[in-house]
């Protein structure tokens, strides 16, 4: 099944046929490698891990690389700031008269695309359906990209005097959530021997729970390559010690924790699912040593403390507030 994205991108095979392709953005359907048969060549980059293990010719990394590609197809994430950034530097290393067509849902916003790309070329929408909007753009003028215009950072009393540094897309991008917030005020005691952040965002947790126990060994994850660079930054500028690694879920994670800590994700696109945290829930156990803890922030109104129960037997409620509730498991 692909995407209702790739299913008006396919009611333009003829665009398509013959061409050397270059998939980028939120593609996660089997689309490109479909055409593969059809078209003279197709590559992907893309800034999801999740995406880009089980896929071949993907190309997973923040920075763009050479493109031979005589059309890009640009699936729309549902985050503004995301989708310039990577336009923009997909842009400015492509010649003039580069063919581009963005695809994206309209209540991702997809329909902004013709005001941000308007200043570089031609743009106009060619098709809507499925709720979708499928946009041709030529490329008159290239952009002029610097990454470091895109990076923000931020303090919080609650972190001290720890600056968090991200960039766009990024989960705890510009300030400090509230359900991190909750999760950190559940710290009060001293935290030793290895710690997995799972789903890391900027590294907050992480590098909030390093700095307070220099002694811990380190583990931050997550499938966002902007959120992979970001929580880097997070530790460099801080001057802490920690692995940053792409994995979806414990798909690339080694060895035990004595703790694992999570605000896990809930949204998937601009839909909610539980995979994520499912997964996180249920796989667990084998990355906890004896006696190891998992804990959770959630939104009170998620069904997590059935599935804690379900694997761990039993949980525990550290903290809680009218949205958010922090769960404690013990394996």
């Amino acid at each position: 099944m692909i995407s209702l994205e790739s299913q008006v991108l396919e009611r333009h095979l003829c665009l398509l046929e013959n061409r050397h392709i270059l998939f980028v953005g939120g593609v996660n359907d089997n689309f490109p490698q479909q055409l593969c048969d059809k078209a003279k060549s197709v590559s992907c980059w893309s800034w999801y891990f999740d995406y880009a293990e089980n896929k071949s010719a993907v190309k997973f990394s923040v920075d763009f690389f050479p493109n031979t590609a005589d059309l890009i197809i640009y699936y729309w994430t549902k985050n503004k700031q995301e989708n310039q950034l990577q336009l923009m530097q997909l842009l400015s290393q492509c010649l003039p008269e580069q063919e581009v067509l963005i695809i994206g849902e309209n209540r991702s916003g997809v329909r902004s695309v013709e005001k941000m790309l308007s200043p570089f070329g031609d743009i106009g929408k060619i098709d809507s359906a499925r709720r979708c909007g499928l946009y041709h753009f030529c490329l008159k003028s290239l952009p002029h990209f610097n990454l470091e215009k895109y990076w923000k950072d931020y303090q919080d009393a609650q972190l001290g005097d720890l600056t968090i540094f991200s960039l766009p897309g990024v989960f705890s991008a510009s300030e400090l959530d509230i359900g991190t917030a909750l999760l950190l005020s559940s710290l009060t005691q001293p935290i030793k021997g290895r710690v997995l952040d799972m789903g890391c965002g900027a590294g907050v947790i992480g590098s909030y729970i390093k700095q307070h126990n220099p002694l811990v060994t380190l583990t931050m994850a997550d499938i966002h390559a902007l959120a992979l660079t970001s929580a880097r930054r997070t530790l460099i500028e801080n001057k802490l010690e920690g692995e940053v690694v792409a994995s979806n879920v414990f798909s690339q994670i080694e060895g035990k924790f004595d703790l694992i800590i999570s605000n896990p994700p809930f949204h998937d696109g601009m839909d909610t699912t539980f995979r994520m945290v499912s997964e996180l829930i249920e796989q667990a156990k084998w990355y906890l040593s004896e006696g190891g803890e998992l804990r959770i922030v959630a939104n009170a109104f998620l069904p997590y403390a059935d599935l804690l129960d379900l694997h761990f037997g039993s949980h525990q409620v550290l903290a809680k507030t009218n949205k958010f509730k922090v769960y404690s498991a013990f394996y």
